[in-house]
């Protein structure tokens, strides 16, 4: 990008307040002055050192004391730590300043919206089944179905899935996490348009692969841009936003299926991909993606256009190359491939952690009860609840727990929501069993069906917050270096496990009866809670900077971060936390 020597305050400042993002706005002679110790303090001076270069005017001045007020009222003060300039200036590098302005707020929240458009399509194949069966089931229907076909037709769209998720890793490492969601909307209008103009059985399931493939396609792109444009404050909230437009999707596809035709809701199903997919064209790419892929301009423009604020994005999109360059100068000692790099601690430790609550995530029937609510409610208290009842209260339930969550991600410490979430989940398991057991042999009430309910919408309330997780770990966990092509892997394993589980679920649940389950879903989601109470570390407010470098310390229990912090002092390494406070002294 291209600055000249010609600028005013006037193309920087509108209403002298917020910086234009249309450029840098800074000329590239002007460098940082000052000693280093008052570079720590108050943030680098800028000047003009050419002897042809215009004077500063008052207003410059005013606008560079503007930026330093604004950054100084948003962040906490920091002081660097006692020691050598060596360990000053290390500390210096792991601070990223990253509090935008209310105009870079909107821009993250405007580029979340057409994400969360996405995300609600998304979210409409998943519910589409349970609108298309039962009308397919009619003998009048022109494409009249058995039972066998059903189950293939409802199925065939978790078979898809993983195949997707295998390909968005290289595709958005490839060509960027932005051109791989536009890539993956393709797919989804394709496969709603085969559904709604199917002539055949065949046509049917085609339409539910390609759906399929693309739902599988857009999820780990979507939560790895998201987690990439999102300062560390909002961070939580945005990436646990898809997770409510997704339950959002699978309900509205409930409301248009009660009213129409399932070609008429097919034909529904294709605007929101439409709508998202202009959105996101307009939308910049990941600057991360950019500045480790040699495009410091196009990066510079979208970190400018998502802080509101120029000069921060310098200091960021700094943060952004140093990094990358420290880490190509360690792999030309010692080259590396992708599978070699995984046996790194840095990037064993979170993949340990995001695999293993994937497991117990999953045996805690976060997404079993879902699928087999009618029949859990059934066994439980009698059958005076419906299908479709017993569909819409549950989306509705999650709908509105998910809405919840994602606000507490805003407040509350990702550890103690999680931890809360799973003693919630686990307590409400343990009722649900005992209540099964007391009531075993005896006939069923209504109040059985009531009582059953009512603690099942509880189970789902508390468990929602597992849920939320693994976009947020995956998002948050993982280094830079292999984000994008280890994402799409994880969720390939999540989808092949939730399907093998839920294959198996009618098997377990003829073997260990209800209150089996449900106590098998307790144990697992009290272990879950064990797990991520000892490992995670508290990632709210901190940038995915210091996470990296958390990880990269020799603990493995998050109680024991200040010991490893003070050995690695000792030994004259420093690892810094966003806005002054280093990660592992929390």
């Amino acid at each position: 990008m291209k600055i000249t020597q010609s600028y005013s305050p006037e193309d920087r400042w509108v209403d002298g307040s917020t910086c234009l993002e249309t450029e840098l706005c800074l000329p590239d002679n002007m460098i940082r002055t000052g000693t280093e110790l008052e570079s720590l303090q108050t943030g680098p001076v800028l000047i003009v050192p050419s002897p042809k270069a215009t004077q500063e005017t008052v207003d410059e001045k005013e606008a560079l004391k503007y930026v330093e007020h604004k950054r100084q009222l948003s962040e906490p003060c920091y002081y660097p730590e006692a020691g050598s300039p060596k360990q000053q200036k290390q500390t210096a590098l792991a601070e990223v300043v990253s509090v935008s302005t209310t105009k870079g707020v909107f821009h993250q929240l405007l580029l979340t919206s057409a994400v969360l458009l996405l995300a609600a399509g998304c979210g409409m194949p998943i519910g589409y089944s349970a609108v298309l069966l039962p009308q397919l089931y009619d003998s009048n229907e022109t494409l009249a179905i058995d039972i066998e076909m059903g189950s293939w037709i409802a199925s065939v769209h978790s078979l898809a899935t993983p195949i997707g998720s295998f390909a968005s890793g290289p595709i958005m490492d490839r060509w960027g996490r932005r051109p791989a969601i536009l890539l993956a909307i393709v797919p989804l209008f394709g496969g709603w348009v085969l559904l709604a103009t199917a002539s055949s059985h065949f046509l049917l399931l085609l339409g539910r692969v390609v759906a399929g493939i693309s739902v599988g396609l857009t999820a780990a792109p979507a939560q790895i841009l998201l987690a990439e444009i999102a300062e560390p404050r909002l961070r939580g909230l945005l990436i646990g936003a898809p997770f409510v437009s997704y339950s959002l999707g699978i309900l509205l596809v409930y409301a248009l299926g009660s009213q129409f035709h399932w070609r008429e809701v097919a034909w529904g199903g294709t605007v929101l991909p439409l709508l998202s997919f202009v959105a996101l064209f307009f939308a910049p790419e990941s600057p991360v993606w950019l500045a480790r892929n040699n495009q410091p301009d196009r990066a510079a423009k979208a970190l400018t256009w998502l802080r509101g604020c120029p000069v921060q994005a310098k200091q960021e999109l700094h943060q952004l190359t140093e990094r990358f360059e420290q880490e190509q100068q360690q792999h030309s000692r010692r080259p590396q491939n992708f599978w070699r790099s995984l046996s790194e601690l840095a990037i064993v430790k979170p993949l340990i952690i995001i695999n293993a609550f994937h497991v117990l995530q999953i045996l805690s029937g976060t997404y079993l009860v879902v699928f087999y609510a009618v029949d859990i409610i059934s066994d439980m208290g009698g059958s005076d609840i419906n299908s479709i009842q017993a569909a819409v209260l549950t989306a509705i339930v999650r709908l509105a727990f998910t809405f919840l969550y994602c606000f507490l991600l805003l407040m509350m410490p990702r550890r103690l929501m999680v931890t809360l979430s799973g003693l919630g989940s686990g307590l409400s398991c343990v009722a649900i069993a005992a209540f099964m057991y007391i009531r075993a042999g005896e006939p069923k009430t209504p109040l059985d069906t009531y009582v059953a309910a009512t603690l099942i919408l509880i189970y789902i309330g508390a468990n929602t917050g597992f849920m939320t997780m693994p976009g947020i770990m995956i998002g948050e966990l993982l280094p830079a270096k292999i984000r994008g092509q280890i994402a799409g892997y994880l969720f390939t394993i999540f989808n092949l496990l939730l399907f093998g589980v839920a294959k198996g679920f009618p098997y377990a649940k003829a073997a260990l009866k209800t209150q089996g389950l449900f106590l098998m879903f307790g144990i697992a989601s009290f272990a879950a809670s064990l797990l991520l109470f000892l490992l995670l570390p508290e990632t709210k407010g901190r940038s995915l900077h210091d996470i990296e470098d958390y990880f990269r310390q020799r603990n493995w229990l998050w109680m024991n971060r200040k010991r490893a912090r003070e050995e690695e002092q000792q030994s004259g390494v420093h690892h810094g936390g966003e806005e002054g406070k280093p990660l592992s002294n929390e």
